[in-house]
């Protein structure tokens, strides 16, 4: 009797159990938050992190925040100063170097697009070398991944010094990267991968809206981003660390002996009171001081030069709200009207159509080249309704420079907007003449029936040495 009453318990309690379990929730698995990252940091090459080291230094030892990096490409185009190797081997080292220099700030976070490291200054030679729609489309899976409250990226625009295609392409892609991310209908298949367990092809992410996106520039000139964003002093001592933030950044910046063996050699046996001096000479020094975060936009509120965590908390916006509304416009024309093309045409489209509207821009448009070398004006006429043209083009020169082709009487043909360039000659001037030499201007203007359509401004630096246009 004893036992039939233990045997009857032990099954009462066989179906409880069974019945508890059948009750308990099935586990859905969310984000895999071993790669949720506070900051991304989007840059094109090994070494161009460094943009960015001393805040970040501050973000991770001081802040706690978590950073990711995304490397454009792995420099394969870049010099070797250290040893011989180059292209393909040379990838090989930078990306050791990218990856350790890293691992000296605790970021253990690095991926690399397939970007072809593009020795050019027109964005639009990098984006088409690098496949543009395809680095993109890794690039936004990477933030879907990640999920950064703010992007640090390249400053997409064009200033004497910040002239690198690769840096550029890099921040197109991040500011697009920025608004696609939250898209559900940009590159659906990150979004989906819950029908099959091993479908291959499908990533089954989640959208995400980054909050905030930053800028940065090495312009020659950047006292011109002054106000811009929030500024910081690499000066400052990191309370975890009892360094300033400046040496911090150069410790990481050791691994990059491929592209600065002497100077690392050199600053690698300085003490902390000669690094400290050397950060006070704005000719020698690696970071200005304070480093200002050129602003982009931010989808929580907030004035340009806050912190670059306040408001991050906030509810962002709608990812329809994410673009502009506010911006000017351009106006169609209505006659035929000559404006300055290529990559500054690509620009003045590109800001109004991601709510850029606030980022500085150069007075006149500006560019630094080789001397000795051909410079290109590029052009485009518009015109509505399409029709074909006569135009007379007009270049005013500095002394001792020529145009070569592009001016004089041009057919156009019958389309709403025609491109071409002025070739212009400069001189070939010694390094001693260079120093004396100061900016100089080119005009370009055009005329259609003797009636002017517009001038183009273009403001050149002739330089010892330049990426080729």
């Amino acid at each position: 009797m004893g036992f039939s009453r233990l045997r009857g318990s032990f099954v009462c309690a066989l179906l409880l159990a069974a019945t508890a379990a059948a009750q308990e929730p099935q586990v859905i698995r969310g984000g895999d938050e071993r790669y949720k990252a506070d900051i991304l940091v989007v840059v094109a090459h090994p070494d161009d992190e460094g943009f960015f080291t001393p805040f970040l230094a501050r973000a991770i030892y001081d802040l706690h925040k978590r950073v990711a990096v995304v490397f454009g490409t792995r420099g394969g185009s870049g010099a070797n100063h250290f040893a011989r190797e180059r292209g393909p081997a040379l990838t090989a080292v930078r990306e050791i170097e990218a990856r350790e220099a890293c691992a000296r700030l605790g970021i253990s976070l690095v991926w690399f697009l397939d970007g072809q490291d593009t020795a050019s200054q027109n964005v639009l030679d990098s984006l088409s070398n690098w496949g543009h729609g395809a680095n993109l489309q890794m690039l936004v899976g990477f933030v879907r991944l990640t999920r950064p409250e703010v992007i640090f990226t390249h400053f997409p625009g064009i200033f004497v010094g910040e002239n690198h295609g690769d840096h550029q392409a890099t921040g197109v892609l991040a500011t697009e990267a920025f608004d696609l991310a939250a898209d559900p209908t940009a590159f659906p298949a990150q979004l989906s991968g819950t029908t099959k367990h091993r479908e291959l092809y499908l990533s089954n992410l989640e959208t995400w809206q980054p909050k905030k996106i930053y800028y940065g520039s090495d312009a020659n000139d950047g006292k011109q981003f002054e106000g811009t964003g929030p500024a910081y002093s690499v000066k400052e001592l990191s309370p975890a660390r009892k360094k300033s933030y400046a040496r911090l950044a150069i410790d990481a910046a050791l691994p990059h002996l491929t592209q600065f063996p002497d100077e690392i050699e050199r600053i690698s046996k300085m003490s902390d009171a000669e690094l400290e001096k050397l950060m006070s000479d704005p000719d020698r020094a690696w970071w200005s001081e304070p480093s200002t975060l050129i602003f982009g936009k931010s989808v929580v509120g907030g004035s340009p030069t806050d912190d670059v965590f306040a408001h991050i908390d906030d509810r962002p916006a709608k990812p329809s709200d994410n673009r502009a509304t506010t911006c000017r416009k351009r106006s169609s024309a209505e006659e035929t009207a000559l404006e300055l093309g290529g990559p500054w045409r690509f620009y003045e489209q590109f800001y109004p159509a991601h709510g850029l509207c606030a980022l500085p821009i150069a007075k006149v448009p500006e560019i630094g080249v080789r001397a000795g070398t051909e410079l290109l004006v590029p052009l485009v006429v518009l015109r509505e309704p399409a029709k074909p043209v006569l135009v007379t083009v007009t270049a005013k020169v500095p002394e001792g420079w020529k145009a070569t082709g592009g001016v004089g009487k041009l057919e156009l043909p019958a389309e709403q907007s025609t491109s071409f360039p002025v070739h212009i000659e400069t001189p070939n001037l010694s390094a001693e003449e260079l120093k004396k030499q100061a900016a100089e201007e080119v005009r370009v203007s055009a005329e259609v029936d003797r009636k002017p359509i517009g001038e183009v401004r273009l403001k050149v630096v002739l330089r010892a040495s330049a990426l080729p246009q």
